[in-house]
């Protein structure tokens, strides 16, 4: 089948050679062909020499580029890519690991697979898929998924209703692809977790914070801990092996019954922990010489490039409360998840929060996201997860 062709401005091909694997629609010359959205192209440059293949939409990305070798996109390819995928999880012992049994199995552009992400719950797969091109192969990516996962998965549901291009006009509806389970508890690092993905955040849980979950463990001994933003309690059920005692606070009811939830599976009726359904900066104004630990995970503040200035302002404000208030010789672990946000800059309103109060501040650890979460290198917008950990005096 003949594809479309798009070709390329002169000078706007030097990204594509570095791998890059996203085409924006300012780097287009023209369009030979009417793709629509969602179907594969061919990428040339101005000279109309092949440089890639890839999803085409018509957007601000226009070609999510998924081979830069002239190879026929079908399901072979997308097995090798799961296949693949699959091995660099054996690699780092997270697949049949009886103490973690939570991972991402498919991890977008980390794992050459633009647009498609696929996290692995004690046997249920939940897809999240970001393009028309990719939701338009769920089906054959669920039975593939399937077939490479063997008797380690039982099911596949997609989650995709709120993260397809609206632009797309695709009516994506939440809902099994293959199979069936209710909602699991999934152990993590040996602790349990209540995973429902059909009502929870992302797809269930905030996996990319399981090696800082457990970071923070070291931390606790004998601690006063607040779990700001504190979602389903992942940090606060860490918290509670060592800590004197834990407060979570969040915004949401719904999220602040799951974490109680996930405290009793843990610890069962423990006294040391209590939940506060709570705005955070509400909660952070007065907490004075409470606490020893803080965690500020916060939602993103920033979607896209234009609220950039908001979001670090805001970043500035939270982390400035939080370095106030902290008790002498306290431990925060604060946190941006927004892709627009550089660790630079996250870094920058972090120092300037700890500028406006005067104390002294050391960084003694720098986080990121998990080995299940790889960053592409030639594809620094991955790496959205920035955190620090602060000592304060």
């Amino acid at each position: 089948m003949e594809r479309a062709k798009i070709i390329l401005k002169s000078g706007k091909d030097q990204s594509v050679r570095r791998f890059h694997p996203w085409i924006f629609s300012g780097a287009v010359k023209k369009i030979i062909g009417n793709p629509a959205e969602g179907d594969i192209v061919e990428v040339f440059d101005n000279k109309e020499t092949f440089l890639a293949s890839g999803h085409y939409q018509p957007s601000s990305i226009a070609v999510r580029i998924l081979s830069f070798e002239r190879v026929e996109i079908d399901r072979s390819f997308l097995k090798r890519k799961i296949e693949e995928a699959l091995k660099l999880r054996q690699s780092i012992g997270l697949v049949d690991n009886a103490s973690t049994e939570i991972f991402r199995l498919i991890n977008a552009e980390g794992d050459s697979l633009p647009g498609l992400i696929a996290d692995y719950y004690k046997g249920v797969v939940v897809l999240q898929i970001h393009s028309a091109g990719m939701f338009r192969l769920r089906q054959e990516i669920s039975e593939i998924i399937l077939e490479t996962l063997g008797g380690r998965a039982i099911a596949v549901f997609d989650k995709s209703e709120s993260t397809i291009p609206f632009m797309s006009g695709i009516k994506a509806v939440n809902g099994f692809i293959s199979g069936f389970s209710e909602p699991l508890i999934c152990s993590e690092n040996g602790f349990r977790f209540k995973i429902d993905w059909e009502s929870g955040q992302k797809t269930g849980f905030y996996i990319d914070q399981r090696e800082n979950r457990r970071l923070l463990q070291d931390f606790t001994e004998n601690r006063c801990v607040l779990n700001m933003f504190g979602y389903t309690g992942g940090f606060s059920v860490y918290a509670m092996k060592n800590a004197e005692l834990v407060h979570t606070v969040d915004s949401s009811q719904t999220a602040i019954e799951t974490a109680c939830e996930n405290i009793r599976l843990n610890y069962g009726d423990d006294k040391r922990h209590t939940a506060f359904t709570a705005d955070a900066f509400e909660f952070l104004a007065d907490i004075k010489n409470k606490y020893d630990l803080i965690i500020l995970d916060p939602p993103a503040f920033a979607k896209h490039t234009g609220s950039l200035p908001n979001a670090l302002q805001g970043y500035k404000r939270l982390n400035m409360k939080a370095i106030e208030q902290i008790r002498p010789g306290g431990i925060i672990f604060t946190f941006s998840c927004s892709q627009v946000v550089s660790r630079e800059n996250f870094r920058k309103s972090v120092f300037a929060a700890a500028a406006n109060t005067g104390r002294k501040v050391r960084i003694l650890h720098q986080l990121s996201q998990p080995p299940d979460h790889p960053v592409n290198i030639y594809h620094p917008e991955g790496e959205y997860l920035k955190g620090l950990v602060l000592h304060v005096e």
